[in-house]
């Protein structure tokens, strides 16, 4: 049986086809345009202006005054600006919606506001509502259209200073003034697709009153993620970044093309046409595969004219799409449990599409896991022979098979065709060898990692006896939604106590590294073997200070600036393999690795003062090394401990679910019942089911 994707937040029917129309897009264009940055055009006084993107030159370039900043909106008279040609290209390239920045980080709106001057109608000599004419193409021309709305103003007076991170806090009268901008926004111009907030750093509060204002003013519209406090409709991957790994909430990647800006920039380097094409091609692929939207950025001049050079890509990638889009819009996610060296994989309409990126030497596309006959064919028909192997099935490339673009091959995916994973056989399912499914949460830019939200096993077997659930201290209380072999149930975690009986274990002392700029769910280095009497070999390592006079269960304070982190080094040293529980006190994120693995991670989506959480870690014999992140993302100092005197107790509880009819293999799945936020980390880490 073929199984795609996975569970979406709960939503009325209404929003959720609104959801899945937006997730079948697959692709859309993304334009930044703004009066003063697209005119400017990465120039100022007539010198180039290279750090940061083009946009944002008010902010890099340390010479701008506001006052001379505004003055250029008075050159800004687009007469190349076309919002019909604009939509146009949008199609011939094979997008199904446009996003707009109605208002960029310079604070400059694209549309006639109530409650600034600064937009151009009332600032430029254009005088005309450029959201307002391209929402009236949009509709003339049966085209979704999405906006791009910033949470920081540098041109606001309540706003916060301007940060390098962009970051800022946002007051409450620039909060008000949001509220109100995103209102004329969702009122004056027609149904919206999305709403793509960026940067800032809300409170949590700020975060759902502009969610519970765009839902209610335009139910059909989609949140970005971006909004931070985990109150997105989808998560944002960060810019152009590709993931190898399942996510499970509705997801968008948002690339340029270029990596260098993302607004006009006169003077930026194209490379070869063919190049870019396919570079931009292979990264709407990857996206679709993982079952994401692609959002393909163009900056327009300030004359309103596309530059040639990203016409002629996205006319390719148009091009492209016209034969082979199939497989791309309204598709599913590759159902295999791995990716393959040679392409991607996508489904749709139970046809399995194949995407030839690279030519494997012996001229083979290997396709484990597939059993029964199938019929690969390419677009104009061509049958392509199949071998049979021990794991799955071969695909036989001809010596007249090339790669001058990306070819795509399919098969259907009848009933006598079989895609199934590889199964493990073992007697617990971890979080060790689960398979971790995904989203991105945090409280804002600088603080999003990528967080777990469900676990799932693909195993050998059924069983007579019914599982029975182990887990600490630390997942007691929680309900979590339990699904096996089609078979769903909600368990409260309340079983009984069990003790565990480690072996002897001994705690060397503690030495401290830090402090880096660096955010959480990432490491500065390898934590493989440390030596603790070298500098961390990572580009401006630090040396591991001893701590001699640190003790395990006392709580420390360190003095640290936001973004940064300390990490604290303790060997272990146990006479066999033991499983021992460990409780950690931290101010903010904290990140927990064992002999360079990572075993926990999270942010603090609540802001609270400390946190503190039991973890069951399997040592091995001998000497172990234990890392912990501690990483800050707000405070000036930040509270850390490691506690290894405490009761050495797990819980369990028998799962009262059936196996259902026997079978090779069975599919189990865990995740939060009803969590706050489907991007939000259900923080199991401990979780275990024996079989």
């Amino acid at each position: 049986m073929l199984c795609i994707g996975f569970g979406a937040m709960a939503q009325s029917s209404k929003a959720s086809q609104a959801l899945q129309e937006w997730k079948d897009q697959k692709y859309s264009m993304f334009i930044h345009w703004g009066a003063i940055y697209s005119t400017l055009g990465g120039m100022w006084e007539g010198e180039k202006v290279s750090r940061g993107y083009s946009e944002q030159i008010r902010a890099h370039h340390g010479g701008i005054y506001s006052d001379n900043y505004a003055a250029v909106a008075k050159r800004f008279n687009p007469a190349l600006w076309n919002p019909d040609s604009i939509v146009a290209l949008a199609k011939a390239a094979g997008m199904k919606s446009v996003v707009i920045t109605s208002k960029h980080h310079d604070g400059f709106c694209m549309f006639k506001s109530a409650y600034t001057k600064f937009n151009v109608v009332d600032a430029t000599p254009y005088k005309r509502d450029v959201i307002k004419e391209l929402s009236e193409a949009c509709k003339r021309n049966g085209f979704k259209m999405g906006l791009y709305f910033s949470l920081i103003d540098w041109n606001y007076p309540q706003a916060s200073p301007i940060s390098e991170s962009n970051s800022d806090p946002i007051t409450p009268e620039h909060h008000q003034y949001n509220l109100h901008q995103v209102t004329e926004l969702l009122t004056n111009y027609g149904p919206i697709s999305e709403l793509w907030f960026d940067m800032g750093s809300l409170t949590r509060t700020q975060s759902k009153e502009l969610a519970d204002l765009v839902h209610k003013l335009q139910p059909d519209c989609m949140v970005s993620g971006r909004l931070g406090n985990d109150a997105g409709d989808f998560c944002v991957m960060g810019d152009n970044d590709y993931p190898d790994y399942k996510i499970a909430t509705p997801w968008q990647t948002p690339a340029s093309v270029y990596d260098e800006t993302w607004g006009y920039r006169s003077w930026q380097e194209h490379g070869k046409m063919e190049d870019k094409e396919h570079e931009k091609l292979v990264g709407l692929i990857k996206v679709v595969s993982r079952g994401g939207n692609y959002l393909l950025n163009i900056g327009p001049r300030g004359d309103g004219s596309v530059v040639e050079f990203e016409k002629e890509v996205l006319l390719r990638i148009g091009d492209w799409l016209k034969v082979n889009g199939e497989g791309i819009y309204g598709a599913s996610a590759n159902p295999f449990d791995h990716t393959f060296d040679w392409g991607e994989v996508t489904v749709k309409n139970d046809v399995v599409y194949l995407y030839v990126l690279k030519l494997p030497a012996d001229r083979v596309l290997d396709l484990k896991g597939v059993s029964g006959s199938i019929k690969v064919t390419d677009n104009a028909g061509k049958r392509f022979a199949t071998k049979d192997t021990k794991e799955g099935k071969q695909i036989i490339l001809p010596a007249d098979f090339t790669l001058d673009e990306v070819k795509v091959l399919h098969f259907p995916h009848t009933k006598a065709v079989n895609i199934s994973s590889k199964g493990i056989n073992v007697p617990v399912l971890s979080r060790d060898n689960a398979v971790k499914h995904y989203s991105i949460s945090g409280a804002d830019y600088n603080s999003y990692y990528r967080s777990t939200v469900a676990y799932s096993w693909h195993f050998a077997g059924g069983r007579v006896k019914p599982p029975v659930l182990v887990y600490t201290e630390q997942e007691k209380g929680k309900t979590i939604s339990v699904s096996l072999n089609g078979n769903e149930q909600q368990v409260l975690l309340n079983g009984s106590v069990t003790r565990i009986d480690p072996v002897a274990v001994s705690f060397g002392q503690m030495f401290l590294n830090g402090p880096y700029w660096s955010g959480i769910g990432w490491s500065n280095g390898d934590l493989h073997n440390i030596d603790p009497a070298q500098s961390w070999p990572v580009k401006n390592g630090k040396v591991w200070t001893a701590q001699p006079s640190w003790k395990n269960g006392e709580q420390y304070e360190l003095e640290v600036t936001p973004d940064h982190s300390y990490y604290v080094l303790q060997e272990i040293t146990a006479a066999k393999a033991t499983p021992y529980v460990l409780r950690f006190t931290s101010g903010d994120g904290i990140q927990v690795f064992l002999n360079g693995e990572e075993q926990a991670v999270h942010n603090n989506p609540s802001r609270d003062t400390l946190q503190r959480e039991y973890l069951l870690v399997n040592l091995r014999e001998g000497k172990n090394q234990l890392v912990v992140k501690f990483y800050n993302r707000f405070a000036e100092k930040t509270v850390f401990s490691i506690d290894k005197d405490v009761p050495q107790e797990l819980y369990q509880q028998p799962l009262n679910i059936s196996f259902g009819p026997k079978s090779v293999y069975s599919d189990m799945e865990v995740k939060l019942y009803q969590p706050v936020s489907p991007h939000r980390d259900m923080r199991l880490p401990s979780l275990m089911i024996r079989l």
